[in-house]
């Protein structure tokens, strides 16, 4: 009888069939239990790269001499390097630098080929973009080597050490981050992390805990439209991301001492379109989840891929291609891409025009999404 009081198989059978049949009923839960470790599999195992390859670049010449047909491909056989434009000026080329589209930019002066022939030493330059110092670092440092043995070769001379240093002069300019402060880098991308970790987090929980609490009745009975209880919901939050906007800024200038070179109304632009996308998606999940855990579980898995292929942790011109048209879904992609831009290139509105746009786009989809769920709930 004493040991059935403390343990009964009978009883202890009938609970885990129980427990069993509750996590069936949950399938939020379940689903997450599976997903996210796959996810991590997936992500840490093909996405993330720490040393980046086939980065774009951009080819400033104009002539195609076959010695510069021949330093071009050296370089892209070093996988490395791939050339997707060819500009016929550096403003052409600063232009695509300043919006992120390529990460070097090779200039090849007009008198490159003439110098090469008269047995001159000749010069190149190599401008990286700087701003996530872990891009370039792997690319520079293989640079001169290759590209002077190559440029040997295509004469029909023996590459030795001494003489590829005689032959060819690489100058290479790290743009907008020349000593290769990492925090130049993160601190800026924080900006975008905690909003979306926050904004995102509380709006989910917003609405599940007024169904959690039996207080829903009370707010459908309010002579309110779907929109006006949305906008009730979410507006309150864009006075928590004012001030963690504030923070993060001013502890990046204090504390971190981060360049800003841009225009401040600019940044600001992005973070109140930012902010707005990001609430609307936290209104969305609160929708579609029933519990504030099943909430929380949706925003831990909307937030581990959007900070792994966003590229605040790792180059995104460095992941597969696969992972970087996954990335393009997420808001953190295109925000980190504006505020690195803005604060450490001083990128005007044309070179973040398109960024902007796409996170407008986020608004009107997350908007659309969510009232409709709403609807739902409601009959």
């Amino acid at each position: 009888m004493s040991h059935s009081r403390f343990l009964s198989l009978s009883r202890f059978r009938a609970l885990l069939i129980k427990e069993f049949i509750q996590m069936r009923r949950d399938r939020i839960t379940f689903a997450m239990m599976l997903a996210v470790p796959l996810m991590q599999l997936v992500l840490f195992g093909y996405a993330i790269n720490s040393d980046p390859k086939y980065l774009p670049a951009a080819l400033v010449t104009t002539s195609q001499d076959h010695y510069t047909r021949a330093m071009v491909s050296a370089l892209e056989m070093t996988d490395y390097y791939r050339f997707e434009h060819v500009v016929g000026s550096v403003r052409e080329a600063e232009a695509l630098m300043a919006r992120g589209d390529v990460v070097f930019v090779v200039t090849i002066p007009s008198d490159f080929a003439r110098k090469v022939d008269r047995g001159e030493r000749a010069q190149i330059l190599i401008e990286a973009d700087a701003t996530d110092p872990s891009v370039a670092s792997g690319a520079i440092s293989t640079l001169s080597t290759v590209a002077s043995r190559a440029l040997l070769r295509e004469r029909g001379i023996t590459p030795t050490e001494a003489e590829a240093n005689r032959q060819l002069e690489v100058v290479v300019h790290r743009r907008y981050n020349p000593e290769g402060i990492s925090h130049y880098n993160i601190v800026p991308g924080l900006l975008g992390v905690i909003l979306t970790m926050t904004m995102v987090m509380m709006t989910s929980i917003a609405l599940t805990r007024e169904r959690e609490r039996g207080t829903m009745e009370n707010l459908l009975a309010m002579p309110a439209s779907p929109l006006e209880i949305m906008l009730g919901k979410i507006l309150p939050y864009f006075v928590v991301g004012a001030v963690q906007v504030a923070v993060v800024l001013i502890a990046s200038s204090l504390l971190f001492d981060i360049p800003f070179v841009g225009r401040m109304w600019l940044l600001l632009l992005a973070v109140l379109i930012f902010v707005m996308a990001l609430v609307l998606l936290g209104y969305t999940i609160s929708t579609v989840a029933n519990t504030q855990m099943q909430a929380l579980q949706l925003t831990f898995f909307f937030f581990l891929p959007s900070i792994l292929l966003s590229g605040f942790m790792f180059p995104f011109r460095g992941m597969p291609f696969w992972a970087q048209w996954v990335g393009e879904i997420f808001p953190l992609t295109h925000f980190l891409r504006v505020v690195r831009a803005v604060m450490l290139k001083g990128a005007d509105m044309p070179a973040v025009a398109f960024e902007i746009a796409v996170l407008a786009g986020f608004i009107l989809a997350y908007a659309a999404i969510a009232l409709t769920r709403f609807r739902r709930t409601l009959d």
